[in-house]
């Protein structure tokens, strides 16, 4: 039986100075998390490993990562950062690589200004260097970037993605087109897989789990639960939810799956896309 994995977190320290989309005013986030937070959520939740994944685009934040993750059994990988339009970061990649725990990189595309940036040919170094070294692609994208999401899986077809988020559809405003349509279209014409995560953030403060449920039957019925996996997306979703309403809600989003299915999803999934330790 797989072992339930949260396949979504973030640890951090405002101190470290790199988050520059962290400011003193969000005084719910603005604080450190670390493994000693976390551990009872994941006891709570039977969870026994995780996911950690980047939240500042430096490569001090994924050496920061992977100290973290040396100490602490939970973090089963570290998805990192380098900078995809600096070749020289191949040989950062390359040492990242050697590290047991490292996994792939995420650039946070959602926060580039050109929603073009992955098109550009001088990333192609990139893309190349992720397959050759067997590594991961986060996709942190928004709806509007799932057009150009779909010719970049087209270009690089043994590229191993993950779209984080489910690209972020704007619940709050119960906006479902176009993005059902164009993770609809990734889903059947590429071999991209998708994180439940992320949804109650997108949501009104007061989202139910009705608000989310359109969201994720189109995402079951699109992928299948073999292709999705759960994160908790912690701790910024404690800006709508506790850790253990989200994993609430999301098992109740699932119930009509299979026991299997929802295995998958709560763990087995992430297991096989970043080839975790059994």
């Amino acid at each position: 039986m797989s072992e339930r994995i949260d396949a979504h977190q973030h640890f951090w320290d405002p101190a470290r100075g790199d988050y520059g989309w962290m400011t003193p005013e969000m005084t719910a986030l603005y604080r450190p998390f670390g493994p000693d937070d976390l551990a009872p959520l994941l006891e709570a939740g039977g969870f026994r490993g995780t996911v950690l994944v980047q939240a500042a685009p430096t490569l001090a934040e994924t050496e920061y990562m992977l100290a973290v993750a040396e100490g602490c059994d939970a973090v089963r990988a570290v998805v990192g950062w380098i900078d995809f339009t600096d070749p020289s970061h191949r040989l950062q990649l390359e040492r990242f690589a050697r590290h047991p725990k490292f996994r792939g990189v995420r650039p946070m595309i959602q926060d580039i200004a050109d929603v073009d940036w992955m098109m550009h040919r001088n990333l192609d170094w990139a893309f190349a260097s992720l397959i050759d070294l067997d590594l991961t692609f986060d996709a942190l994208t928004h709806p509007r970037h799932l057009p150009n999401l779909m010719q970049l899986l087209l270009r690089w077809p043994d590229l191993r993605v993950v779209i984080d988020h489910a690209s972020k559809p704007a619940v709050r405003d119960r906006a479902f087109e176009p993005w059902a349509a164009d993770i609809g279209l990734i889903a059947d014409g590429t071999n991209a897989l998708c994180k439940l995560s992320g949804l109650v953030t997108e949501a009104k403060p007061d989202w139910s789990v009705a608000d989310l449920k359109p969201y994720v039957d189109h995402l079951l019925g699109s992928f299948g639960a073999g292709r999705l996996m759960f994160g908790s997306d912690w701790p910024v979703c404690t800006l709508a939810s506790s850790y253990q309403r989200w994993v609430d809600a999301a098992e109740t989003l699932v119930a009509s799956c299979s026991a299997g299915e929802r295995l998958a999803i709560f763990g087995g999934t992430a297991a096989q896309f970043y080839r975790l330790p059994a």
